[in-house]
């Protein structure tokens, strides 16, 4: 029998030490799918982050470095501009890209470094406790917001493809989800053209993927995913926000 369907030579066995439902292993993997189609990998740094994907490097087969909390996009930088032949990445969560990496994100992205950035959006600290994030939703309970986000208190959720796609060294903006099959091929193809532009020197490319955080949300997997499609994606619309192909 042909075998159609396998992990990716960019994915260590491993046991993932992620929540039941969370999206950070669905995205880990297109990302391994994407780098095999490629024939990138022995050409590839990666560069994780603080937050639930702090271990990232223990599942990806190829190099992978450490970036302190919201920093990676100015790691990404140093590497990229040190080895302009490499493929650099950026892997980053809403808190550490959103919160405490919003001026490394803005400028690296104003400054058109020809990197990508992979940001996992779950609208929460996962890793710290389930507290409020830039991404959270207006009402939406957490650790810190026991009655629910208020915007005269916390101000609105951060719309991060939004704000940069106005920005003219960014190439390319989209949004995506993991929530379904279908958006899950489409969340690969994005991640995939943000790769081809990098390799094309077209500069800064960003992908979000809307996840699922089944703990801090207190739903089962099932209805985490389900809630990713009908009520998320109503704040944070999948599209492309720029492309200049």
């Amino acid at each position: 029998m042909d075998k159609i369907f396998e992990k990716p030579e960019s994915m260590k066995d491993a046991e993932t030490h992620y929540c039941q439902g969370c999206g950070h292993g669905i995205v880990h993997r297109l990302i391994c799918e994407v780098v095999d189609e490629l024939g990138i990998r022995e050409n590839l740094i990666g560069i994780a982050p603080v937050g639930c994907a702090v271990l990232a490097y223990d599942y990806w087969n190829f190099d992978v470095t450490e970036a302190a909390h919201g920093r990676v996009p100015a790691v990404a930088t140093g590497i990229k501009r040190s080895l302009p032949d490499r493929i650099v990445f950026g892997y980053q969560g809403d808190g550490d890209l959103g919160a405490i990496g919003t001026a490394e994100i803005i400028h690296a992205a104003n400054r058109g470094e020809n990197i990508v950035i992979i940001f996992v959006n779950n609208m929460v600290y996962g890793m710290t406790g389930g507290q409020m994030a830039p991404t959270t939703l207006l009402k939406q309970k957490t650790a810190t917001t026991s009655s629910g986000r208020n915007q005269k208190m916390h101000g609105f959720p951060l719309k991060v493809c939004e704000l940069l796609s106005v920005l003219p060294g960014v190439s390319y903006a989209e949004r995506v989800a993991a929530d379904s099959p279908q958006h899950i091929i489409k969340a690969k193809k994005a991640i995939k053209k943000a790769f081809e532009n990098q390799i094309n020197g077209l500069g800064f490319s960003i992908v979000e993927v809307l996840s699922p955080c089944p703990t801090y949300l207190g739903l089962s997997p099932q209805d985490a995913v389900k809630w990713v499609g009908e009520e998320l994606t109503k704040e944070y619309p999948l599209k492309v926000f720029k492309d200049i192909k």
